[in-house]
Order: C-alpha cells, then structure tokens, then sequence
C-alpha cells in the first residue's frame, strides 16, 4: 500500500516504515504530524482512488524524527563584461518524517 501526498508545494510517494526530508514542518522532534492532503492511494489488493485534486477521510500520519539543514547550495549571479558578480549560499530547513500509516476514516 502507498499514497501520494502534497506537502511544502511538493509530492511524494510514501509507505508505511519510510523516512522521508520534506520542507520544515513546524513540529518538534517526536511529535506526530497528519498529512491530510492526499492526492491517490493505491492498496494492497491492487485498487486505487485519485482525487479531485485532494481524498477526503484519508490520512497519512508520520512521526518527526528530526529537524535539520540541507548541505549548502552556491547560487552565483553574474552578467559578462560588465565587472558584475554575486555569490551567495543557501541551506534549506527540512525534517526528517517517518511515515507510520495510512489511515481511511476521520
């Protein structure tokens, strides 16, 4: 069994028992989190529900394990013949989830 869910403007593909790096979710480590923007969920039988854009009583619950900075991105902005150059780096806040189920129901 997987679903697709919607979270940080993204979408992923989760099972029960992964771990995934998503955007930040503000939520301590330990802490449970409900993804309820569910887009598909494909069963152990074979059947599978798409929705519209989103599947109402459907919820995928994950546990925070951590909260954490991606490696360091160099963004560097330059316009030739002109002496014009930045440089600039970026980490990206993100938190480490591990999924424990999918839920049908409220």
């Amino acid at each position: 069994m997987y679903a697709i869910i919607e979270t940080g403007g993204k979408q992923y593909k989760v099972s029960p028992g992964d771990i995934l790096a998503i955007e930040k979710v503000d939520a301590k480590e330990g802490e449970e989190v409900i993804f309820d923007k569910v887009i598909m969920v494909k069963g152990n039988e074979g059947e599978s529900v798409i929705g519209s854009p989103y599947l109402d009583n459907i919820r995928v619950r994950g546990t925070v394990l951590e909260q954490f900075r991606d490696k360091k991105i160099i963004v560097f902005k330059y316009r030739p013949k002109k002496h014009y150059r930045k440089r600039r780096g970026h980490r990206q806040y993100l938190t480490r989830v591990q999924i424990e189920e999918v839920t049908y129901g409220s």
